[in-house]
């Protein structure tokens, strides 16, 4: 049987915060999870970019699945997103500097592609593990969905299956929870 390769990918801080625990929760998962095998891959926020280095990634260790994790401050439970939209809006600049305001992400892509990973299965699971967890419509317009919408565009059609989650910032949930919570999404794929 082939090895399975999940990339799985976190952010680095952002606007005014100064850590990110998406890529803190990510850093400390272990290397394998059930089956699969975990390459790690911290990315900037920054629109366009981190898609390019998520997809070399993903061409490099030949990931069969993708599970990219960013910080949704405001929000109290872990959030598997179940689609991403064909466009960038930010109300920040991204850490280039970069503020686009209504751009198509893919101008010959379609208004949205759907998380090709068990979202639904990750949502059960990570509340099976006693964690806050529920279903995403919308991973926003920032980078993040900028990542999803690219990689899902990209890997349309192939057997590489990719989704994005979404964890609280660490005062609305700890960060031994996000861990937890990624550990038991995972376990789930």
């Amino acid at each position: 049987m082939e090895p399975k390769t999940l990339l799985i990918t976190g952010f680095e801080p952002f606007g005014t915060e100064d850590r990110n625990p998406s890529w803190e929760a990510v850093n400390a998962l272990p290397t394998c999870i059930g089956d699969r095998t975990l390459t790690k891959l911290l990315l900037p926020v920054e629109f366009g970019h981190a898609a390019e280095l998520a997809l070399q990634a993903a061409a490099d260790c030949r990931a069969d699945a993708i599970l990219c994790v960013g910080l949704a401050a405001g929000r109290t439970a872990v959030t598997p997103e179940a689609v991403g939209l064909n466009v960038r809006d930010a109300s920040i600049p991204d850490n280039a500097g970069y503020q686009p305001a209504g751009e198509p992400i893919q101008a010959d892509g379609p208004a949205a592609i759907f998380s090709t990973l068990p979202v639904r299965s990750m949502v059960e699971a990570i509340r099976s593990a006693g964690i806050p967890a529920k279903l995403s419509y919308t991973a926003g317009t920032y980078v993040c969905n900028d990542l999803l919408y690219t990689l899902l565009h990209r890997f349309s059609g192939t057997p590489t299956r990719v989704a994005f989650v979404h964890i609280p910032l660490e005062k609305d949930l700890p960060l031994t929870d996000s861990i937890a919570a990624l550990t038991a999404a995972i376990g789930s794929i």
